[in-house]
């Protein structure tokens, strides 16, 4: 199954429009900046290169695609493969320190078991230029969003661990159950397949506690909040330039 067939073609067209408004949010961070005649970007965890193509289609930019999964990466290779301004990594390590202006991390902290979640915060701090932001996005699992993405997963495939009543009801309490399932994407890679037991706040108390926390916002309805919303945004940047 192709990434898109479970996000931005996914059968559901609420799923769909969601899967597509959370590129308008991060792309929007961008086209509003203006900081950077021709910006260094870099996509975390990048999929399947969608959020790229659309960087791509409304500003200039020279974009790295960072996808640690080889069909993931085979899937962005096929969509960008032929843009000049695109370069593909496996791995960040040979990456230099402070190289990119931008840094986006979309649908990618709530697969991410403890220590993958603090390697990645560090590499994202070791990137980041000193006037640098980051864009992360994290999908929104607490409170009544829990409980109606629950009911949604139960129509789909009750039984599973993230279709399961008890564990929805614990999530819409705010207390998500913290013994999640882990398997591997691809061979020694850890990860999360299920969103329910995700804790936004534990990310963004690890955020505050590395970067400057410059804004917040939640989607798609910015204005209700935690309320009604599916997903979450944090903008950073370096603390060390807000230090004093």
């Amino acid at each position: 199954m192709a990434y898109a067939d479970i996000t931005t073609g996914d059968s559901n067209p609420i799923k769909r429009w969601l899967h597509r408004r959370r590129y308008t949010d991060a792309v929007a961070v961008l086209t509003g900046a203006n900081r950077h005649d021709r910006p260094r970007v870099l996509d975390f965890g990048a999929g399947n290169g969608e959020l790229v193509r659309q960087i791509c289609a409304v500003a200039q930019v020279d974009a790295l695609v960072y996808e640690p999964t080889a069909s993931l990466m085979a899937e962005a290779k096929e969509k960008l493969g032929d843009m000049q301004s695109v370069t593909f990594a496996g791995t960040l390590a040979p990456v230099e320190p402070a190289t990119f202006d931008y840094i986006f991390c979309l649908e990618v902290f709530e697969h991410l078991p403890a220590r993958e979640t603090a390697d990645a915060i560090a590499s994202i701090d070791r990137m980041l230029k000193p006037d640098g932001v980051a864009v992360i996005g994290v999908p929104h699992e607490l409170h009544f969003p829990a409980l109606i993405k629950g009911i949604f997963r139960m129509c789909r495939r009750y039984g599973d661990f993230d279709a399961r009543p008890g564990n929805i009801w614990a999530a819409a309490w705010g207390q998500p159950p913290s013994a999640r399932p882990v398997a591997e994407i691809s061979p020694g890679v850890p990860f999360h397949f299920h969103h329910l037991g995700f804790d936004y706040r534990m990310l963004e108390a690890m955020l505050r506690a590395r970067f400057h926390l410059a804004r917040r916002w939640f989607s798609p309805f910015p204005l209700a909040g935690a309320v009604l919303n599916s997903e979450v945004y944090f903008l950073v940047e370096k603390a060390q330039r807000h230090a004093g």
